[in-house]
């Protein structure tokens, strides 16, 4: 079963002026699907720019259990020897996801139609998050799961013998809910559909279209109507993955924040289902231009150029929340140096991350100093101007790697030092922060 390592842990202070090239990582939503994709394809999908997190680490370890042949040719260059959709054997071991709540429900999805049956674990942190929301829809086509009280990790999923098609509305705004179902419905005769209320992340969608499923995608008035036809033979790709803006939001805000600072972001998706955070921080004041837009691998990314930006607080629409809902750890760190009070609403799904993400910002930033509201959907930051916040507090990160890097770069602006108890977790997404924060001029130090 999952683990997880001696905590490390580090601290964060003023420095001077940030200054130079961050190239973040693959993006790793992206990184998932593309092992994903190309172990249910026939042929060898070529990878590049995969992010060698932990999490992606996991996921490819998971494609090697279920029998596609995954191979690292060097720093993010992998390939994928596919095994086709209905092809997956039965895993001999458990499957370890580690901390990837991405990971294991997409993994889910993709065998819950086969006739096999796979065991789930992961860390201390994924064995807390909900199944339900993934076993439900896919208990649907005919899959069984048999797990812990309240749809806990370790469970077994006993996939369906005789898949049906599937026809499901999803419940709360949820791309690995939706993409779970889709990769279910691969292995499914006739047409599978998912009906969304507010738009996520779409690129199961795009990939899927781009290894040669039939998927169609509708604007209607109950929200997007997505159809995918079951049982295609799906061809390998190479895939370019773009950098991720997820972890792109950390030397961003950081620059955001630090005076003097000036830094160029390269090549960073903006894809529309996951920019948020950028035209948030536009509203805001910050000074990010968006230069040389262009298509990679099938999504739009531009280079970003930030430099040091006085910010003022807003309402951010609750309709942004989907498109930046891993980026609110930071918003509020950002919002903690803004003049004026951040209204976040719409935010229920980060009660049920890595951590309570809500409730993590929020005692951690009081431990800073700042003034913090919160109820169960919304997160409301007093800010305190450029260089207000007090700091000088060792803040919880609870085995997540968001809050962990959100309170290290609340650090670099803060009055005195900020420690997080644990750095370790940051592996999972952003293996090289400490040595591209530390490049830009960041003062980030472990113990």
């Amino acid at each position: 079963m999952s683990g997880h390592g001696d905590p490390i842990p580090m601290k964060s202070r003023k420095g001077g002026p940030l200054a130079g090239v961050a190239e973040v990582p693959g993006d790793k939503s992206i990184s998932h699907r593309a092992l994903i994709l190309g172990a249910l394809s026939v042929g060898r999908t070529e990878i590049t720019g995969l992010l060698e997190g932990q999490d992606v680490l996991d996921t490819a370890k998971a494609m090697r259990a279920f029998g596609a042949t995954v191979t690292r040719h060097g720093p993010g260059e992998w390939s994928v020897e596919g095994v086709g959709v209905g092809g997956f054997a039965e895993p001999a071991d458990v499957i370890d996801c580690g901390n990837s709540g991405t990971g294991v429900r997409l993994i889910m999805g993709c065998m819950a139609s086969s006739p096999i049956s796979a065991t789930f674990t992961g860390d201390a942190s994924l064995r807390k998050r909900p199944m339900g929301r993934v076993t439900d829809p896919l208990a649907l086509f005919g899959a069984r799961a048999y797990g812990r009280a309240g749809g806990r990790l370790p469970m077994t999923i006993v996939g369906a013998a005789e898949p049906v098609p599937v026809s499901y509305t999803t419940p709360m705004a949820s791309a690995q809910v939706k993409s779970a179902v889709l990769l279910a419905g691969l292995n499914a005769p006739g047409q599978t559909v998912v009906i969304e209320k507010v738009p996520t992340r779409d690129h199961t969608e795009r990939m899927l279209k781009g290894f040669g499923a039939e998927i169609t995608v509708e604007a209607t008035p109950e929200g997007n109507r997505i159809t995918l036809q079951g049982q295609p033979e799906l061809t390998a790709q190479r895939v370019a993955v773009p950098r991720d803006p997820s972890s792109a939001a950390f030397p961003v805000c950081a620059a955001l924040l630090v005076p003097g600072s000036d830094i160029l972001v390269p090549g960073v998706s903006q894809n529309p289902t996951r920019n948020g955070l950028f035209l948030t921080l536009r509203d805001m004041g910050a000074d990010i231009e968006f230069l040389n837009p262009r298509e990679e691998g099938g999504e739009p990314v531009a280079d970003l150029r930030v430099r040091y930006s006085e910010l003022t607080g807003i309402d951010v629409a609750p309709e942004r929340a989907s498109s930046q809902i891993d980026e609110y750890p930071v918003l509020s760190v950002v919002a903690a140096c803004a003049r004026g009070t951040t209204v976040m609403r719409g935010v229920h799904e980060l009660r049920v991350k890595e951590s309570d993400r809500i409730d993590a910002m929020a005692r951690g930033l009081e431990a800073c100093g700042v003034r913090v509201e919160e109820d169960d959907d919304t997160l409301i930051v007093h800010g305190m101007g450029p260089g207000g916040v007090p700091g000088g507090a060792t803040c919880a990160t609870h085995i997540d790697h968001r809050i962990a890097m959100s309170f290290l770069i609340l650090g670099l602006a803060a009055q005195a030092p900020i420690a997080v108890d644990d750095g370790s977790p940051i592996a999972t997404s952003f293996p090289v922060f400490e040595e591209l924060m530390a490049g830009l001029g960041a003062v980030i130090e472990r113990g």
